[in-house]
């Protein structure tokens, strides 16, 4: 297994990869990962902790200072990932239990 190494920040809890991706340190939570969580579920910070709660609300509000204070940079990373995302969509033909799904009308 390759070992990473990580570089702090001036964030007390967020280190970046080799490949320059903010992460929460201590753990493999990207923050772009947790501020799409955040977005996706209308989570507050106290609402993220409760669905992870090996975060710690030091962790989570340091992440979320971290993205406002690059958020054009992960705004374009999230923009991206949907990108991404939507055209796998576009590109990927429905499973056989989506397609029978779809057949009898229980989805569109």
């Amino acid at each position: 297994m390759e070992t990473q190494t990580f570089r702090p920040t001036e964030y007390h809890h967020i280190a970046l990869n080799q490949d320059n991706i903010p992460l929460i340190a201590g753990t493999t939570i990207k923050v772009v990962e947790l501020v799409m969580a955040q977005r996706a579920y209308g989570w507050t910070p106290e609402e993220i902790q409760i669905n992870h709660r090996y975060l710690s609300m030091s962790q989570i509000y340091s992440a979320l200072a971290y993205y406002w204070d690059h958020k054009q940079v992960i705004d374009a990373d999230i923009q991206r990932r949907e990108a991404y995302v939507s055209r796998l969509e576009r590109e990927t033909a429905d499973s056989s239990f989506v397609a029978k799904l779809r057949a009898q009308g229980l989805i569109q």
